[in-house]
């Protein structure tokens, strides 16, 4: 069965400048993602989906793929990643390297952990469903979430739920926003992975930090060197 693993990597990030090759603890921070994948040993290759030359060589430089440049039309903020992943098979396709799975992993993931990815391909063989990915519990109870109001008042989402206890309320999951394990024909397909079609794979909220702003990235290095220093000792 033929892997791959696709990590896109556009060069135009608006919120974090060159977000996907600035230096996160010492190193681009698409290095992480490059390095999980190839060290996992579950992939035929490892592909780096980008429009940027920069990007594309800093991919290169840390072990990825770049054998197209991503089109245009598919690099502006409005391009969803399954689209970019459809794009990178049906290009292998086209050139008679078929995937029967492929993995889409963020570039901007530095938490990803190769254990997670082997359980994600493992329950996509087992469970037989056209996707597996990282999820994660919310921190706080979601029935309780508030509601500003214009002038400053707040109310509840869902005041039924205003005073039962949180420990009787159903825990409620997030995609974690590292990896998304699939068949290459739901992909193709344009399956969708929120649905009863999908499969997920827990992982701890401490390795989940969504990198999008200044202040994620400042908050994600602070707990990377956190699990550093503990790791040391």
């Amino acid at each position: 069965m033929t892997k791959v693993a696709v990590i896109p990597a556009r060069g135009g990030s608006k919120r974090i400048p060159r977000k996907n090759i600035r230096s996160f603890c010492g190193q681009p921070v698409i290095a992480y993602s490059i390095r999980a994948a190839r060290e996992s040993g579950l992939f035929d290759r490892v592909i780096v989906s980008t429009d940027d030359e920069e990007v594309a060589a800093v991919a290169r430089g840390c072990g990825g793929e770049t054998p197209f440049v991503r089109p245009a039309q598919l690099a502006d903020d409005h391009t969803g990643t399954d689209a970019v992943v459809r794009h990178c098979l049906l290009w292998l396709a086209e050139r008679g390297q078929p995937a029967d799975c492929a993995c889409c992993i963020y570039a901007a993931a530095p938490f990803i952990r190769i254990e997670d990815l082997h359980e994600g391909y493992r329950q996509l063989c087992a469970t037989n469903k056209a996707f597996a990915f990282a999820i994660t519990t919310f921190e706080f109870p979601l029935q309780r979430a508030l509601r500003r109001r214009a002038d400053g008042t707040v109310e509840a989402f869902w005041p039924e739920h205003s005073e039962t206890r949180s420990q009787d309320l159903e825990h409620a999951w997030h995609d974690a926003g590292q990896f998304y394990w699939g068949k290459a024909q739901a992909f193709i397909d344009e399956v969708p992975a929120y649905s009863a079609a999908s499969i997920g794979i827990p992982v701890p909220r401490y390795l989940v930090q969504d990198i999008d702003t200044p202040e994620d990235w400042t908050r994600a290095e602070l707990m990377f060197e956190a699990m550093k220093r503990r790791a040391l000792g």
